[in-house]
């Protein structure tokens, strides 16, 4: 292309790109670049010139080239596809008319910061320093998928919607990023795809809006992130999806909102997660999957847990804040899954690792009648009496109250109405005390139950004190035993 062929506006950024110099066509420094289409002449860049400037102008010794415009109308599509360029590309602040189209091209580094653009295509791109898209507005998807970005990807405070729901709105789907994904404020209406991507920073989407009702908002399954996932204050209308991701540091969601209604609205199964935490928020909206997953810090507050979770498998080696076990059972009474027995050894096993052993015994006792409940009705009753009598053995106490108190019974009922000796000659004296024991203990005997043979109701009294103790003997054992198992 030769000079004398350029416009005005597009001389300028031809003489300014030798030296790196800037080229600012903004009439303010706020100016809206929405307004774009409207802008004249003077503006006005074809992006055919940007090409041939990018690919092959020449450079000035001692100077270091580099595209930097601000404010203008790109007219036509910036065909960039496998480009290798050199050096620094911006356009902030511009209006594209058409996608650029950036597809397995290679740059120094990239600012689109404050941009409008119909879309933009840059699958397999490789990045050597910086890709920036702060604030723009993109009305079609954005396709980084397979992109190379060596240092951060910055996205903060932008605004991507998509025509249809067919195509994700942004495609980071198997990307590499040496940096952080700095996102915080984003605004999306669409699906963000992350599935597969590897993060070296953190993936900062704190406060961001992510709309997708019905569907899903953030795909990131098998996403892999060296450090934290920052998801604080984020609204989520539409299911987060983390199915087998690996997050170093933490997957922070304090005070944000997720709401899928009818469907699953955080599904982190089979995940590798350093900290979880759900806190400071309204219940979740939908269903809670953390089916599988490893978790080492649990943060989650009950207020925050929904209606209907999945936990099967899921471990964790502390949870925390620390609550009695009247706020954390329900959580596991709303498993879709019914009764999973690892959900309430795992919970019990967080209480006896602080050493609240009362509180994991409590838990184990709801563990056994929640098993109850499962099994045919013919087999409900044995449980019941373990329950009654020594709950289910981590109530032991409770077997030596019901023994005082059936002792107490027999004792005054025999101290009232003697029963008659067998061998008066050789029958001891009479001990209303140790009569009931013999009764009452099936092992131990003390030489009254055979000495003596009760009359009438004392000896209908004498038959339920002996099934009682035989009762309270067997569930006492049963009790033990479980315990000893356990431990």
């Amino acid at each position: 292309m030769m000079v004398y062929d350029l416009t005005p506006a597009e001389r300028r950024v031809w003489n300014a790109y030798p030296r790196g110099q800037s080229v600012d066509f903004r009439a303010a420094p706020d100016e809206d670049a929405s307004t774009g289409a409207g802008w004249g002449p003077e503006r006005t860049l074809r992006a055919s010139v940007l090409r041939e400037l990018l690919i092959s102008a020449p450079q000035e010794e001692g100077q270091i080239a580099g595209l930097k415009i601000a404010g203008a109308r790109i007219t036509g599509t910036l065909h960039l596809r496998y480009a290798v360029i050199e050096h620094p590309v911006g356009m902030h602040h511009c209006h594209f008319d058409r996608a650029p189209d950036l597809y397995g091209s290679r740059l120094r580094q990239l600012n689109l910061r404050g941009a409008v653009l119909p879309a933009i295509n840059c699958d397999t791109l490789r990045v050597d320093g910086v890709l920036r898209m702060t604030e723009c507005r993109v009305r079609g998807p954005v396709r980084l998928g397979g992109a190379q970005i060596s240092g951060a990807l910055f996205m903060d405070r932008a605004h991507l919607t998509a025509p249809n729901d067919t195509e994700p709105v942004l495609q980071l789907n198997q990307a590499a990023i040496g940096a952080d994904l700095w996102a915080p404020g984003l605004q999306t209406h669409g699906e963000v795809k992350l599935s597969g991507a590897d993060i070296a920073g953190s993936v900062n989407l704190h406060d961001a809006e992510l709309n997708q009702p019905g569907g899903i908002v953030l795909n990131a399954e098998t996403l892999t992130v060296a450090a934290d996932v920052l998801l604080g204050c984020v609204q989520a209308r539409g299911a987060i999806e983390l199915r087998g991701a690996r997050i170093a540091g933490r997957l922070a969601l304090s005070h944000a909102r997720l709401s899928n209604p009818g469907g699953t609205a955080l599904h982190a199964s089979s995940c590798t997660i350093g900290e979880l935490w759900l806190r400071k928020g309204p219940p979740v909206d939908g269903i809670l999957n953390l089916r599988r997953s490893q978790i080492e810090l649990l943060t989650l507050e009950p207020e925050m847990v929904p209606n209907q979770v999945l936990l099967n498998n899921l471990s964790y080696t502390t949870l925390t804040p620390h609550e009695p076990t009247e706020r954390r059972l329900p959580m596991l009474e709303r498993d879709r899954d019914g009764y999973v027995p690892h959900a309430y050894e795992q919970l019990a096993g967080s209480y006896r690792r602080i050493g609240d052993d009362h509180a994991a015994r409590l838990v184990q006792l709801a563990k056994q009648r929640r098993h109850r409940a499962t099994l045919p009705w013919y087999a409900r009753g044995w449980g019941h009496v373990q329950d009654a009598t020594v709950g289910y053995g981590f109530r032991p106490l409770r077997a030596a109250g019901w023994l005082l108190s059936l002792l107490a019974i027999g004792s005054v009922a025999y101290a009232l109405h003697d029963p008659r000796p067998l061998k008066a000659s050789e029958t001891p004296p009479f001990n209303p005390v140790f009569y009931t024991l013999d009764l009452l203990l099936p092992v131990i005997s003390f030489g009254q139950e055979n000495a003596f043979a009760p009359a009438g109701w004392a000896q209908w009294l004498s038959y339920l004190l002996i099934v009682t103790g035989w009762i309270l003997a067997t569930a006492v054992v049963a009790g033990v035993t479980r315990t000893l198992s356990r431990q």
